[in-house]
């Protein structure tokens, strides 16, 4: 039975303030909590969380992207850590965590199977007219969380805008709910750098007039973002988006017009931004908030005209398999959507799946095209990757040879790298795949 029947059925949501709540009363052992990502994490209470746990039987916390201060190392004596990613202020303790590797269409499907395990959720929601709750800044897998938990706990936050569709929550699916909060994360638009300008300049070309785009949150998609900015009526359909939007909207370059399906409309499943975002999405009436079951979904990416997916990676090696998660030996990154919206680029009429990538690292000492993954985990297959881009140029590589993706990816890496590439691949000449 799902916990919207156990909740419907009852009809009864406890009352209590923050300052007298106690997780010692709910928490069972070896329980399983959760909460959203980024700003949609009810800070007060996963900090108060955290501050009870020496009363609290052994259990783990479960979170993706993160973007405050609540994780940290030091709690491993009381948590266990169930990392969806490594993202944001995650990474802090992935070294230390279980890491799930999942796509993110997926997510849904395992919360409500059972087979990513959900006991306890935490979510911030602001009062809906009709009796329901909005999850204010995410949609994307809340909702199967919620349908899975035993218990969900939500904290009354005002502050939230009041998004409707998929944001939306029952207050019969709600168990406990908490007063007292008014503090959003704040997730501003970067800066930047330089070579991240040039690759997104070489992105922008690639990218016709009422297309639909995907980007995601971070320095180089900010920077494709105002690299399109000379662009003219495009749509936006993505995981999340941030504050440039607004600035695409106000500029005329993001008018939803052309996407062939929401019409008007820029399709999300996360406010990842700040009030500036925000206030944008309540008072235009021009964001829709989804769950990754729409996002995600290659049957909606095939309905979507013209849909040009932009995403980045940590490497990739010279056949076009790209490693999305690991650095050194450290899990910075994701499964995530990366795979999902790959996917979905080749899939629309007259879309395209790019890959953006800086040459070589920030400091110039390594180049991120390799000539071989070794151990390090393949997030997306070459069979899948399309384009791939540099600040030296552009790589096609559907339709083309092992050996033609070794000289295409090549000629885009950074000139210093070019040399010793050339004779990794020599050395490799013999093994399977390149032959």
């Amino acid at each position: 039975m799902s916990h919207k029947n156990r909740a419907t059925a009852s009809g009864k949501v406890s009352k209590q303030s923050l300052a007298q709540f106690r997780f010692a009363d709910y928490v069972r052992a070896d329980d399983v909590i959760g909460w959203p990502q980024g700003p949609g994490e009810p800070r007060a209470l996963t900090e108060k969380l955290v501050s009870q746990r020496a009363g609290l039987p052994p259990c783990a916390l479960l979170f993706g992207l993160s973007v405050s201060d609540t994780l940290d190392q030091g709690l491993s004596d009381n948590f266990q850590f169930h990392a969806l990613n490594g993202a944001g202020t995650a990474r802090k303790v992935t070294g230390c965590a279980r890491i799930f590797p999942s796509h993110v269409s997926a997510l849904p499907r395992l919360f409500r199977s059972g087979a990513l395990r959900i006991d306890i959720v935490l979510i911030q929601v602001v009062p809906m007219p009709g009796g329901k709750y909005s999850l204010g800044v995410i949609a994307d897998f809340i909702q199967a969380m919620i349908d899975r938990a035993r218990l969900v706990i939500a904290i009354v936050n005002p502050a939230l805008p009041r998004m409707g569709n998929d944001a939306l929550v029952d207050a019969a699916d709600i168990d406990i709910l908490v007063d007292g909060d008014d503090h959003i994360l704040d997730m501003p638009d970067p800066k930047p750098s330089e070579v991240e300008r040039q690759v997104a300049l070489q992105v922008a070309a690639l990218v016709p007039d009422r297309a639909t785009v995907q980007m995601g949150v971070g320095t180089l998609p900010t920077a494709v973002a105002h690299a399109l900015c000379d662009h003219r009526e495009l749509g936006v359909h993505s995981g999340v988006v941030s504050d440039v939007l607004v600035t695409m909207v106000e500029k005329g370059v993001v008018t939803n017009a052309h996407k062939g399906c929401d019409a008007g409309l820029s399709v999300t499943g996360g406010l990842f931004g700040t009030q500036r975002l925000r206030d944008f999405a309540q008072q235009s009436g021009l964001v829709s908030l989804r769950s990754a079951e729409y996002t995600h979904s290659l049957t909606t990416a095939e309905a979507l005209q013209r849909f040009h997916t932009i995403n980045s990676a940590i490497e990739i090696d010279l056949t076009g398999q790209i490693n999305a998660e690991v650095a050194g030996n450290r899990y910075l990154g994701a499964l995530g959507g990366h795979a999902d919206f790959v996917r979905a680029g080749t899939l629309s009429p007259g879309g395209r799946s790019i890959i953006a990538i800086p040459s070589a690292t920030s400091d110039g000492k390594h180049s991120r095209l390799v000539a071989s993954l070794g151990m390090r985990p393949v997030t997306t297959s070459r069979g899948d990757v399309d384009i791939v881009v540099t600040e030296y140029g552009v790589a096609h590589l559907q339709g083309c040879s092992l050996q033609e993706r070794v000289q295409r990816l090549i000629a885009i890496a950074h000139p210093a790298h070019r040399d010793a590439l050339l004779a990794q691949v020599q050395e490799m000449k013999k093994a399977q795949g390149f032959q």
